[in-house]
Formats: C-alpha cells, structure tokens, sequence
C-alpha cells in the first residue's frame, strides 16, 4: 500500500525512519530508512545556507547515494532538482547551486551563472569557491523543520519544464498498481537519472511504496555490470529477497518485471 502523501517532502517524516533498507548502492552497500531521512534533513539545512529554497533549481551530478541526498535535501525546501545537468548551464536563470563531484567543479567543466554556489563532494576541495558537501553535510543539525508545500511546486526538471510533486506522486502510484510493486521489492536502475522518468521509475515510486532502489554498477567499460547487479541483490538480502523490477529500455533477460520508463506519461509539466 501505498503512503497517503500530497508532496514527497512528507515521505522523509520523522515516523518513516525505520531500520528497514531502502537504498542499495553500486557497492553493495545498505541504507536504511532511518539514514535515509536523517540525511536528507542534513542535506536540506546544508542546501539552506547556499541559498536553495523554493523556486529556484539545483543541479545535482552522479547517480550515487550523495546525488540522492542532494535531491532530497533540495525538496525539502521546496527547490527543483534537476539530475546530471549539461556541463554548459549559463542560460540557466533560477540556478542556485550546483552539486557535482570536487574533481569535476575544479577541473572547470561546469559553465555556470554568476552567483551559483558550488558544493562539491568527494575529496576536500582545494579552491576556496567551492563548499565541501560532505563536510557540510555531516556537520548539520539532524532534524528538519516542518515545511508547507504545495502539490503544484517543481520538483525535477530535465533543463525544461518542472515536474510537481503531485504529477511526480501521481505518476508513481499508477506505476506501483500496475506492476504491483510492494514493500521489500528490489526497483534496480539502468539508466540515467536525468532522465525524469527514469527518477519517477527508480527512486520516487520504491520510496513512496517502501521497496528498494538498487543503483546499477558499472564495468570497467562503462556497460551496466548486469551480473554484479543480480549477485548485489542476493547477497543484499539473502535468498529471500522480494520481487526484482529492473528499470531500463533494453531488454532485460534475467527479469520478467521489466519497467520501461518511457511509459511513464509525464507530458504535461508545471511552467
């Protein structure tokens, strides 16, 4: 069943902090829901002082547990996110921080608007410019004033029009009820989070429904390291793990639940 929500600030509520998992990353490793929204509460505080609130947008690259963080903390305070941004962002007008990794910000590969902050992660920063994400974020006050937000506030973007919090919620409901997806079940991810449909697919309908994202590995190569997915998943939860959903646009041999996010329907967007 799913969670009676209006904004998917709501999910990261002090009672959903539970010891269940809800995050696998590339590693193997396990997050549970406890970590999971004490970490976004830390993220949002750390956000706050670089001037994220509502109506402007972060951009957040990387597709690990520290982009995640990045996105949740944005939406709760009401920012927009948008995923994995194009490396030339100086058209980019409500642009208020961008989060990305330290060696990425400094090697000068982001063209950003006067203003923006840089917050990296990764190793410590050597130029001043640029916040420590990490640092900051383990730094923050673990708790999170209530917010108010609309159903209709932005919530991801893809360099074009918003998607809400309601459309996004929305989405992912009809999602869960057509593939009846449960708590427990494994959601693994192949493909980019910048896609918003991939992000609607693989993170906000497994947290809205208490399943499980799994972030994808990548081999050496660069290809989804499909059979270190399926190991990680077993070994993540033993021989009794719940239904696997893989999300992609390929075929997926190993799964029976393949989830094509380009059937999400996610046309109409908030200006």
């Amino acid at each position: 069943m799913t969670a009676h929500v209006g904004t998917v600030d709501e999910l990261f509520a002090r009672d959903r902090r539970e010891d269940r998992t809800v995050l696998v990353d590339a590693t193997g490793r396990d997050y549970d829901a406890h970590w999971l929204c004490t970490s976004a509460w830390k993220a949002g505080n750390f956000l706050r002082h670089a001037g994220v609130r509502e109506g402007v947008t972060v951009g957040v690259a990387g597709n690990g547990p520290v982009a995640l963080l990045a996105c949740f903390g944005a939406t709760l305070l009401g920012a927009t996110t948008h995923p994995n941004p194009p490396a030339d962002l100086t058209d980019a007008t409500d642009l208020q921080a961008l989060v990305a990794p330290v060696d990425e910000l400094e090697s000068g590969r982001y063209d950003l608007p006067r203003g923006t902050s840089m917050l990296g992660y990764g190793e410590k920063p050597e130029t001043p410019a640029i916040k420590h994400f990490d640092a900051g974020l383990w730094s923050e006050n673990p708790s999170f004033p209530p917010q108010s937000l609309a159903p209709e506030t932005g919530l991801l973007t893809d360099g074009g029009a918003a998607v809400s919090h309601a459309q996004v919620l929305e989405s992912a409901r009809t999602l869960i009820d057509e593939y009846e997806i449960e708590a427990g079940d494994r959601v693994v991810v192949r493909e980019p989070l910048s896609a918003v449909e991939v992000a609607v697919a693989g993170v906000f309908a497994p947290l809205l429904v208490g399943a499980v994202t799994v972030l994808e590995a990548e081999s050496v190569d660069g290809t989804a390291g499909e059979d270190d997915t399926q190991e990680r998943v077993k070994r993540s939860e033993g021989d009794e793990y719940g239904t696997r959903y893989t999300i992609s646009n390929a075929t997926a041999s190993e799964s029976t639940h393949q989830i094509d996010p380009a059937e999400l329907s996610l046309a109409d967007r908030t200006a």
